[in-house]
């Protein structure tokens, strides 16, 4: 009986005298008649159906023994409204097999219509949205094949909805990934989302796509995975736009989007115009002899020489005859005259790198070089004038090097006239996302391979990093990651292992600590004010949160400046 009554058709049963001695809830909510008011009572006085006078289903079911179906009759209810049901009779028989009476279930046709009118709608509806968004939907079944392909998917692919369904969907995409590292596959072998994976496709007129994909499994109400959907948006419009940024938040070859970046762009427009000495300082691998081939590229000099000279890479006899030339006889060896590096660099730029490594006897004749535009080969005696623009590098503290006596104060001044400083990668890593696009880029012209992108887990890898070997360790571990990837993109496993030993500690760290959550606050609060060398105002800025957020949750933690 509870089973009856929590079905939504209505179910009496009626006795051999047309008497009904059952009326559940569905019947109650149809008729309108409760179930104490119809049992007992003839079924015709709860009915009043004409179908009760010329046909009775009832009757006739008694008489044959046999069931009825689909049967159509009108009935009154309670308040006298006159509504359409469609019911089945079958006979009601007792332990022995004796037929004793007949169950009827009906239900109102009316009701069904309704319901199914309201489907249609929300099934058109959904339609509706589908096909006005912009982005390509389509869905698969568990064997790939395409079921549902909306408006936007046949925009970007080239493909009409006819033809793309039923068809695998790699047949559609045509894409290496499709074969290599299928997203869907994952979504379904892992149950796992992707978002924003991008890769390149191939349009039914063979022009490549550049797409950003995202996945979702469907599941019905039993929790059984029956498809998938996958949404795809065309990069095509948003690529114009990074090339447009990327020449916007670049100079040269030097790219960023950080603001000190943006700042370093505006000082060297500035000072590749003028012949100054430059003094650029940075730690290892923060891009010195790219500012300084900025600086001849685009200055007046940029139609005569750039000599770059690497100071620490040759012993201190060999970088003064480098650097000033010799004459025939200067030392063993010296079977002729040789012109110096800036004698070659007349007129043009002389690149010196690692500047605060040189010895005192070279820095005193790179004084005169600086102060008189002169100097004399080793080992000779006449004085060669030349106009050379000197810019100047070093990863080391020269201020810290002239108090201990190792670099001459006098040279450092006249090194430093236009003094730049390249932040570390660490300082600036939301620059590292535009570094990773330039350097995929690099190494497909090289390599000849289509890796298109990273996926969202290596892009925090990398951003999280510390990075101590700065752009040139981010370069070497994107040329790592694409000699071991075999498909369109770059993931965990193609990173080198010190990238993953880092992430990997950091988890472990955090997640083994007696409170992980907050443990892991400490270390975001630490490392943004690092980062923004304790500049409170822009570390809050940068969390999203107030000043007063910021220092309430650093006196939680005691975190405090270190002096």
């Amino acid at each position: 009986e509870e089973f009856d009554d929590a079905l939504g058709d209505g179910v009496i049963a009626i006795d051999a005298q047309f008497q009904i001695i059952s009326f559940n809830r569905g019947a109650e909510r149809i008729t309108g008649y409760g179930a104490d008011d119809a049992c007992g009572h003839h079924c015709y006085d709860i009915f009043k159906s004409t179908l009760c006078e010329k046909n009775c289903p009832l009757r006739e079911t008694l008489k044959t023994h046999q069931g009825l179906s689909n049967l159509r009759a009108e009935i009154s209810t309670i308040g006298g409204e006159i509504i359409p049901i469609g019911l089945t009779a079958v006979p009601l028989k007792n332990p022995r097999g004796g037929i004793i009476g007949v169950i009827l279930t009906f239900r109102n046709i009316a009701e069904l219509y309704s319901l199914t009118s309201e489907i249609v709608k929300e099934k058109n509806r959904l339609q509706a949205i589908v096909e006005s968004v912009a982005d390509g939907v389509f869905t698969v079944d568990p064997q790939w094949r395409i079921t549902s392909f909306n408006k936007a998917a046949e925009e970007i692919t080239g493909f009409p909805r006819q033809d793309a369904i039923g068809k695998p969907c790699h047949k559609i995409f045509r894409s290496r990934v499709c074969q290599e590292a299928c997203p869907l596959r994952r979504t379904f072998e892992s149950g796992q989302s992707i978002s924003n994976l991008e890769f390149e496709i191939k349009s039914k007129d063979e022009k490549p796509v550049q797409i950003s994909v995202s996945t979702a499994l469907l599941i019905d109400e039993e929790g059984e995975i029956i498809g998938g959907v996958e949404t795809f948006r065309d990069l095509s419009t948003l690529k114009h736009l990074r090339d447009e940024l990327k020449k916007r938040y670049s100079f040269a070859n030097i790219l960023g989007k950080n603001p000190k970046m943006l700042k370093l762009y505006d000082l060297l427009g500035a000072v590749a115009e003028t012949s100054s000495t430059v003094l650029v300082q940075g730690e290892t691998g923060t891009g010195k002899d790219l500012v300084a081939r900025a600086i001849h590229y685009n200055s007046p000099r940029r139609e005569r020489p750039f000599i770059k000279v690497s100071c620490v890479a040759l012993p201190e006899a060999l970088l003064e005859s480098e650097l000033f030339g010799h004459t025939k006889g200067a030392f063993t060896g010296a079977d002729r005259d040789k012109p110096g590096r800036f004698e070659l660099a007349h007129k043009g730029t002389i690149f010196l790198d690692e500047i605060g490594d040189i010895s005192k006897p070279v820095q005193l004749k790179l004084l005169r070089v600086l102060e008189e535009g002169e100097f004399e080969r080793l080992g000779g005696t006449k004085t060669i004038k030349v106009d050379i623009r000197v810019v100047a590098a070093t990863n080391r503290d020269l201020q810290e090097a002239v108090k201990g006596g190792g670099f001459r104060e006098d040279l450092f001044y006249r090194l430093n006239v236009v003094p730049i400083h390249l932040p570390p990668l660490r300082e600036r890593n939301d620059d590292i996302p535009l570094l990773v696009e330039h350097f995929i880029e690099k190494f497909n012209k090289k390599t000849g391979k289509k890796i298109t992108s990273v996926t969202p887990e290596v892009m925090d890898i990398l951003v999280d990093y510390p990075w101590p070997g700065n752009i040139r360790q981010l370069e070497n571990a994107i040329e790592h990651a694409f000699v071991h990837c075999r498909e369109g993109v770059i993931r965990p496993a193609h990173l080198p292992e010190e990238l993953k030993a880092q992430r990997r500690s950091l988890v472990e760290g955090v997640a083994l600590s007696s409170s992980p959550l907050a443990k892991l606050e400490k270390q975001i609060l630490l490392d943004v004010l690092t980062k923004n060398n304790w500049d409170r105002h822009n570390a809050a800025a940068e969390l999203k949160i107030s000043r007063t957020t910021l220092w309430r949750k650093t006196k939680k933690y005691g975190i405090v400046q270190k002096r």
